[in-house]
């Protein structure tokens, strides 16, 4: 493509004489002869200070927010917000081909992605997802390393989809690629908004920048949908200058809402009501937030278009989503769940979700990421303590901080519930191992933090973490410990030897 054609739309000036770009990165270690290097200033590096080793690999042009005095420099006044804009161009725009759907929140934007694009493909619909789990082209499958991708990853997806058919992409949209504009150029259809709670205060640092970020998703929107139960929400609904659909779970001022909620210990039937309209839902996953995240993804689809009979539909034919209030297969007389609660609010609700079906106690196994957030560690102990029968605080991807550091910050929250018990054990897997030896018939056992995750960051090191495997496994060697055991006693009742 050539460089003026890439430049189409670009606020730029200057720049070298027209010619051909062979592609586009913001890595000067992925720089080739002929491509366009694009100086991106980030929270541990500046692109600018690469800039020359980049012209030195052979790029041919170089996006510059400050002058370099470089003779190939294009100068723009947001390098990141052109660097959207100059891969949308690479691949054609694809995006315009595209009803977009975006959803951001604290929780519930995965299940909130799937459902959509379950519902949107039950009424006939090809759609294309991008996730936290993996991204989805139709029924191809691909593996996602961020919740939203970086803008040459994103375009390149959009462009797969549109080859594939999708008429929809329903995504995640976070709030570090809103602040870092990565979803810079791209027009929605309908934005939803499920929820704002405390997480990534160590990159926001306050409530107002983390609810600022979330907000800017809708200057891209043509449509809103918002949630009332929430305070953050509520709020959009006053501030925002574009039409907009409410949700809620039995607040009438809404204009969807959640009826006569029936819960069982796998579903939650109930009335979606609004408009003159009503149907019923039988949503095969558990929950009231379950609900909540239902309610989200029936206000998008029918603000593009479909009909209650068909969400409520395509929501009854709903699967559960990986890691998202998992029941894991144990033959136990015992219940494991695991869980991506990572965030105060989110365990609080899946403990919440889980007292009314747990006979016997409600155990919670938990930790505290490294290098996030410092200071919803103790509302996270404090929480686990207050809704839980008992606690394994253990760790949860510490990366390169100090295990016990964190683990001592979350019991400054455990200790104000000293009647709960509390055991410590820092290894995930030895953590896990010591709860299903001591779980018993009628127990409830959380796993919080990891959910779909398969791995774990110590010490900088990304080793493999399936905690659905690693139960599988445990379950496994305690079944044959049992066996041996038996069979010992069986020995020295008979005196055989």
């Amino acid at each position: 493509m050539r460089l003026q054609q890439l430049l189409a739309g670009v606020p730029h000036t200057g720049g070298p004489q027209d010619c051909e770009i062979t592609g586009i990165t913001s890595d000067s270690r992925q720089v080739e002869p002929g491509m366009l290097f694009v100086c991106i200033q980030g929270a541990r590096a500046d692109g600018h200070a690469h800039a020359p080793a980049a012209v030195k690999a052979g790029a041919a042009a170089v996006v510059c927010q400050r002058d370099l005095g470089l003779p190939c420099q294009v100068l723009c006044p947001d390098t990141r917000l052109a660097y959207g804009l100059l891969c949308a161009n690479w691949y054609g725009n694809p995006a315009r081909r595209l009803r977009l759907i975006g959803v951001t929140g604290t929780n519930g934007k995965t299940s909130v992605t799937c459902m959509v694009k379950q519902v949107l493909e039950s009424a006939g619909h090809k759609a294309g997802l991008i996730g936290t789990i993996h991204n989805e082209i139709d029924d191809l499958v691909l593996p996602a390393k961020y919740t939203t991708p970086d803008p040459l990853a994103l375009h390149s997806m959009f462009h797969r989809m549109v080859g594939a058919g999708c008429e929809f992409v329903v995504m995640e949209c976070s709030s570090h690629a809103l602040d870092q504009q990565r979803l810079a150029g791209l027009h929605f259809e309908t934005g939803v908004f499920t929820n704002l709670t405390q997480d990534h205060l160590d990159y926001h640092h306050t409530m107002e920048n983390y609810f600022l970020a979330k907000k800017s998703l809708f200057d891209m929107c043509k449509t809103a949908v918002l949630n009332l139960d929430d305070a953050y929400g509520r709020r959009l609904a006053q501030e925002l200058n574009i039409p907009r659909l409410t949700f809620s779970i039995g607040d009438d001022r809404a204009d969807y809402t959640a009826k006569d909620l029936r819960p069982t210990a796998g579903s939650t039937r109930f009335m979606l009501v609004g408009k003159g309209q009503i149907a019923r839902v039988e949503l095969p996953i558990p929950g009231e937030f379950s609900v909540s995240n239902a309610m989200a993804a029936a206000a998008a689809c029918l603000s593009v278009g479909l009909t209650v009979e068909q969400a409520a539909r395509g929501l009854s034919g709903c699967r559960g989503v990986a890691g998202r209030i998992e029941v894991l297969p144990t033959g136990t007389p015992y219940t494991v769940i695991r869980d991506y609660a990572h965030t105060p609010d989110g365990l609080e609700k899946i403990l919440e979700a889980m007292r009314p079906f747990t006979k016997g106690r409600l155990l919670v196994l938990f930790g505290c990421a490294g290098n996030r957030d410092p200071s919803k560690r103790g509302h996270m102990g404090e929480i686990a303590a207050r809704l839980a029968d008992g606690i394994v605080l253990t760790s949860d991807n510490p990366r390169d901080e100090d295990e016990m550091t964190i683990i001592h910050q979350a019991l400054e929250g455990v200790r104000q519930h000293p009647d709960t018990p509390c055991q410590v054990i820092p290894n995930r897997y030895d953590a896990i191992e010591w709860a299903l030896d001591h779980a018993q018939p009628g127990d409830t056992l959380v796993l919080a933090g990891k959910g779909h995750e398969d791995y774990q960051v110590l010490h900088g090191e990304t080793i493999c973490f399936d905690e659905r495997q690693v139960v599988a496994q445990l379950l496994e060697a305690q079944k044959k410990r049992r066996e041996e055991e038996q069979s010992h006693g069986a020995d020295a009742v008979t005196g055989d030897r």
